[in-house]
């Protein structure tokens, strides 16, 4: 999430009054995140007040998508998953059009993200993973990953050895190793909409337990194991990413694997699902640093952390999963 978008209040609420959900109170800006420009809004109506996350789609989204994204939504909320639901206007559409770009109101979810997750949370986690897995098979939808293996490599190609220098003097390795990941890549891996970017600023939790799932803009049909991966990558560490912590990792598999136990050519997958998640968000983040204008209300993300985690999984990856 993040801000690349400024909005006036009298067009945030010419924007809010197309919706049934009241007047608006007040609108504030969210800076984390990097794709999306968004907005907490809170709008009363009938002696009560509501909030909601407007997001204005911004980059990495073909709008051709979005019927895909709030389907999605839809779909898994009216399911087991604790996701939100896509608020519809008055006409009954689920996302308008303003000044040329796309914009979607997201039901609020309550609960918070932590920053030092503890097993049990880490547990609960892979549970509703899983979970969500399963309620996504009969979604009718598919959407295409493009942010594969071989795409991780083709972005650091092309940002370059003295691009990526003048991140890190490190970060230039990361070209052929993203190479090799891509070549060494597993097919035919069982398969549904994965959420694909499960950090823990995309987790709502009370207490130990799940309240929501959000940011879904980089769900996708493909590898279950590799969804297993990323939330392995983004959870597992500490310190931006020079600690693994076995105990979250762990309890996170032993979650996962409570709802949906891994098949044979999945455990053996890990490994290298783990090496390609960790170079998806290496690549991500130094593109983003290049390109991110300097005005941006954007918190730039050091892809380092990630480079940390894709050497360990590297070096010792077989033995994390087993």
């Amino acid at each position: 999430m993040a801000v690349y978008t400024q909005l006036s209040a009298e067009a945030l609420a010419e924007l809010i009054a197309h919706y049934d959900v009241g007047e608006l109170v007040s609108a504030k800006g969210i800076a984390e995140g990097v794709s999306n420009s968004n907005w907490l809004i809170e709008t009363y109506k009938e002696g009560g007040s509501s909030r909601f996350i407007l997001t204005m789609y911004e980059r990495r989204i073909d709008l051709a998508d979005l019927p895909f994204f709030l389907g999605l939504l839809d779909h898994l909320s009216t399911s087991s998953a604790p996701v939100p639901r896509t608020i519809h206007d008055k006409e009954g559409a689920a996302w308008r059009n303003l000044d040329g770009k796309s914009v979607a109101l997201i039901e609020f979810l309550p609960g918070i993200s932590v920053d030092r997750p503890t097993p049990a949370q880490a547990r609960n986690v892979g549970a509703v993973l899983a979970q969500m897995h399963a309620a996504a098979m009969d979604f009718p939808v598919r959407r295409a990953n493009d942010l594969g293996a071989d795409v991780s490599a083709s972005v650091l190609a092309q940002c370059g050895s003295d691009a990526l220098a003048k991140i890190n003097p490190a970060l230039p390795a990361a070209i052929d190793e993203a190479q090799r990941v891509a070549e060494c890549w597993p097919h035919g891996l069982p398969r549904s909409i994965i959420h694909s970017d499960l950090f823990p600023d995309n987790v709502l939790m009370l207490g130990d337990e799940v309240s929501g799932l959000i940011d879904f803009y980089f769900a996708c049909h493909d590898a279950m194991a590799y969804d297993l991966a990323v939330t392995h990558a983004a959870w597992s560490f500490a310190d931006h990413g020079q600690d693994y912590r076995a105990d979250i990792g762990q309890a996170l598999i032993a979650g996962y694997e409570s709802v949906r136990p891994l098949q044979p050519e999945e455990h053996a997958a890990m490994p290298v699902l783990a090496q390609g998640a960790a170079m998806r968000f290496i690549s991500s983040r130094a593109q983003d640093w290049i390109e991110t204008p300097a005005d941006a209300l954007v918190l730039k993300k050091d892809p380092m952390d990630f480079m940390r985690r894709f050497e360990f999984y590297r070096d010792g990856g077989s033995g994390i999963f087993t």
